[in-house]
């Protein structure tokens, strides 16, 4: 499982999708006859999205055909957007429009001096209906850049309602509290945790969580711009908290050996699989997606979630992720990018998707009866109710070279604090010194 950090796949999405760098144009789709705007025109789009969620999109491409005569193609790039889309640039064959995964991808792109602002008409409208959270992210010294189309909401515990039944425990509302349902779940049978170690991602994850709710948002957004070091207390005192849990072997699905064994699809068999070995998983809402595709579960009533619950005296934290769609400066037809981009600003694009399953959308405007499903509205919901509090998640923020690749930085070190967590002040060196570097560089 690569890292797809901002997949949402609820309902019955599928989620192991292959992730090839192939094109693949909409191509010419019928304009439904009358005048339009941009007849004959060809807006290309790149983005990290292929299977399920490449067709869902693409429903919302051609909705835009419908409605501006403008043809489309969407080129799927994999996970390496920026060296995909870089290549593209230096090769002058830009696509017009990219779909962002990662803050600091975005970042990225406005410095190297790829990318147009946004038009006066789509600043307008995330201004009136997108917390302001999403304009600071979509935006790179004081210049608005990117809208988010998509959304992750990254803070949600998924469970077994039987074995919260059969252990006669309800979903906690503290994080002590979700420790002692997980000893209770664990005296009726079934391990508490499965935890995807294997997949360094799913512990910075873990760590984010905890962390927003315990030091609060202006601690988050100072370490996350490595304005705080990562040696600092709050992070000690985060890592001894999620230390707790790693330590307890009655906690976690075969221990932490096996959890170092366990990538994330593993994860989500291991509670809602044809054998059940835990009764929660953490991660964000694409676990629906893998319960109900993968082991026929029905999202709601076989399996469930509750909001990642306060730590200390902190407030519930929404961690989250999404897609930017920017306009590149070199692209052949940026006139029809921002209105593609104008477009996906509105309730009317988002619904498009949110009726198609496997997709969340930060715009307040749209109505939540768009959504095909009671728990993927009850996520929505939360996630624009979380208003400005909401927090984009941190590795994702980060160079890759410390939040985002396999074997090296935060992904490794958070690894090996699972093996070993007997010394957080340690680890918090270790991050300190790898995210010093990778800042630095």
């Amino acid at each position: 499982m690569m890292r797809r950090r901002t997949t949402l796949l609820t309902g019955c999405t599928a989620l192991v999708l292959a992730l090839g760098a192939t094109a693949c144009g909409g191509g010419p789709v019928s304009a439904g006859g009358g005048d339009k705007a941009l007849d004959g025109q060809t807006v290309t789009v790149a983005g990290v999205w292929s299977g399920s969620e490449q067709k869902n999109f693409q429903k919302v491409l051609d909705a835009f055909t419908e409605k501006t005569g403008a043809k489309t193609q969407f080129v799927s790039t994999g996970d390496n957007v920026s060296t995909v889309v870089g290549s593209k640039i230096e090769g002058g064959n830009a696509p017009d429009v990219v779909m962002v995964p990662q803050v600091g991808v975005l970042q990225q792109f406005a410095k190297k001096g790829w990318l147009k602002p946004l038009p006066p008409a789509a600043q307008k409208t995330i201004t009136a209906d997108y917390a302001p959270v999403w304009k600071k992210y979509g935006s790179v010294d004081g210049t608005l850049y990117g809208l988010y189309f998509k959304a992750a909401h990254k803070s949600t515990v998924w469970y077994s309602p039987e074995a919260f039944t059969q252990a006669g425990v309800k979903p906690p509302k503290s994080y002590d509290e979700l420790l002692k349902a997980g000893h209770t779940v664990s005296d009726s049978g079934l391990a508490a945790f499965a935890v995807a170690g294997q997949d360094g991602w799913t512990l910075t994850d873990w760590f984010e969580n905890i962390y927003l709710s315990q030091a609060g948002p202006e601690k988050y957004d100072a370490l996350a711009a490595h304005k705080l070091k990562w040696s600092d207390p709050s992070v000690v005192e985060a890592l001894t908290t999620l230390g707790k849990l790693f330590k307890d072997k009655q906690l976690i699905a075969g221990g932490q050996k096996e959890a170092l064994n366990t990538d994330f699809p593993g994860s989500v068999e291991k509670v809602f699989g044809p054998k059940a070995e835990a009764g929660m998983v953490y991660e964000g809402d694409f676990v629906a997606g893998v319960a109900h595709d993968q082991f026929g579960k029905a999202i709601g009533k076989d399996a469930n979630f509750f909001p990642f619950p306060a730590v200390g005296g902190g407030t519930a934290p929404v961690v989250s992720g999404g897609d930017a769609a920017v306009v590149l400066k070199d692209a052949k037809n940026a006139k029809a990018g921002m209105k593609l981009l104008e477009y996906l600003a509105t309730p009317e694009a988002a619904a498009v998707w949110a009726k198609a399953g496997g997709f969340l959308s930060p715009n307040k405007k749209l109505d939540l009866a768009q959504y095909g499903d009671d728990v993927t509205r009850a996520t929505a919901k939360s996630l624009v109710d979380a208003g400005d509090t909401v927090r984009f998640d941190m590795s994702d923020q980060a160079p890759a070279a410390f939040g985002g690749t396999k074997g090296t930085g935060e992904w490794k070190l958070l690894q090996d604090f699972l093996r070993d967590p007997s010394d957080p002040k340690a680890t918090a060196a270790k991050l300190e010194a790898a995210a010093a570097k990778a800042y630095q560089d």
